[in-house]
């Protein structure tokens, strides 16, 4: 790591020092996992890690899926916290899991919240969202426990809501200065056309993990793709191709972590790319000039600024050949999984990843006042 790295990642921990308040020293933790969007297993296997590493540092931690529930009875509710069974193995295959097959085997119940799971955060001191995509990250579930006065992890739902709806987000990226590829917003009745070049990218609007996207080399590639995307119910946005290395900066509290470089297997960084271990080369601190690491972080925060997130996001962001950086998206709620990106900026940053879970606890209990 050259010397104004190693100057820049200790003055991240000075900082980082000075803001943080201690974590009490044991706290009831809910993890909310699993849902029922298309990023599931990856929520999954996030939560778990989650509480693993609470429990490791001493916290009374309950899991809990969002989707299915628990079958707990309510007076039996305190002993999931002092329980020491761990959460089910989970792993990320290759295929996106089968959703409608989830909802089939949840016959008789309604809605996107499980038995018990409401009674199981109410009885914590605060909840770990560890939830990814669909109602998990766009502001929804930031509501309903708005709604029931149940503090939680990550930014609001006004936040949320903006990042997650990728027009919206990259309308405010460009008021800010945050340079992004130019792009056309479809939806149900639509007339497709596309005035840019191709290639191009076909995207849903509300989504994340890389889940649908897809590259379309020909108008009618680009058609078939958009069409596709709006039979199901999505809104479709496509971009122009933007060509040059991908990067992603994980921001704290306001704060930039290294910069971190993806390299994947095969040129596309899609789902299977980022959850299936060796098939990317992840660099980091990105090997790239100090000037270009420091403006990268800078745009960073300043698009976390543009959409009022106060915790934690993780922007991904692709460098061209001219020197130009371009922003693609700001996730509020990146993955905390064995690949994810924020715990590997975490980590060069000298955060272990049990630090990494208390410093976003100590963040979201600062929102609150607490």
């Amino acid at each position: 790591m050259g010397t104004t790295k190693t100057r820049e990642v200790r003055q991240f921990l000075s900082a980082l020092q000075v803001r943080a308040s201690p974590c009490r020293s044991r706290m009831k933790i809910a993890v909310l996992a699993g849902g029922a969007s298309a990023e599931r297993d990856v929520s999954l296997l996030s939560g778990e890690m989650v509480c693993a590493a609470l429990r490791r540092r001493g916290h009374d931690v309950a899991f809990v899926d969002s989707f299915l529930g628990s079958d707990v009875d309510a007076a039996d509710i305190p002993s999931l916290f002092t329980s020491e069974e761990a959460p089910a193995k989970h792993r990320i295959s290759r295929e996106l899991p089968d959703i409608a097959a989830l909802r089939a085997g949840r016959s008789g119940l309604r809605g996107e919240i499980g038995p018990r799971v409401t009674d199981i955060l109410a009885h914590a001191d605060i909840t770990f969202n560890a939830l990814h995509g669909g109602d998990g990250e766009n502001g929804r579930i930031q509501s309903f426990l708005d709604i029931l006065h149940i503090p939680y992890t990550g930014d609001g739902y006004f936040a949320s809501a903006l990042a997650m709806h990728k027009q919206t987000a990259k309308l405010l990226f460009a008021h800010a200065g945050v340079p992004v590829a130019p792009g056309c917003v479809y939806s149900a009745g639509s007339r497709v056309e596309w005035p840019g070049a191709y290639p191009a990218i076909v995207k849903p609007v509300a989504s994340g993990s890389s889940v649908g996207v897809t590259r379309a080399d020909s108008e009618a590639e680009m058609i078939c793709a958009v069409r596709d995307m709006l039979a199901d119910g999505s809104e479709a946005l496509v971009e122009e191709f933007v060509p040059g290395r991908e990067f992603a900066v994980g921001v704290l509290g306001g704060r930039a972590l290294p910069v971190i470089e993806i390299d994947p297997a095969g040129g596309a960084y899609d789902y299977a790319h980022k959850y299936q271990s060796g098939l990317a080369v992840e660099t980091c601190p990105a090997q790239i000039p100090d000037d270009v690491t420091r403006k990268m972080q800078d745009l960073a925060e300043r698009a976390c600024r543009a959409l009022g997130i106060e915790v934690l996001a993780r922007g991904e962001f692709i460098l061209s050949d001219d020197g130009s950086i371009c922003c693609l998206e700001m996730n509020t709620l990146p993955g905390m999984t064995p690949t994810s990106l924020l715990p590997q900026e975490a980590a060069a940053a000298g955060m272990s990843y049990e630090d990494l879970c208390e410093e976003i606890i100590r963040l979201s209990e600062a929102r609150y006042g607490l």
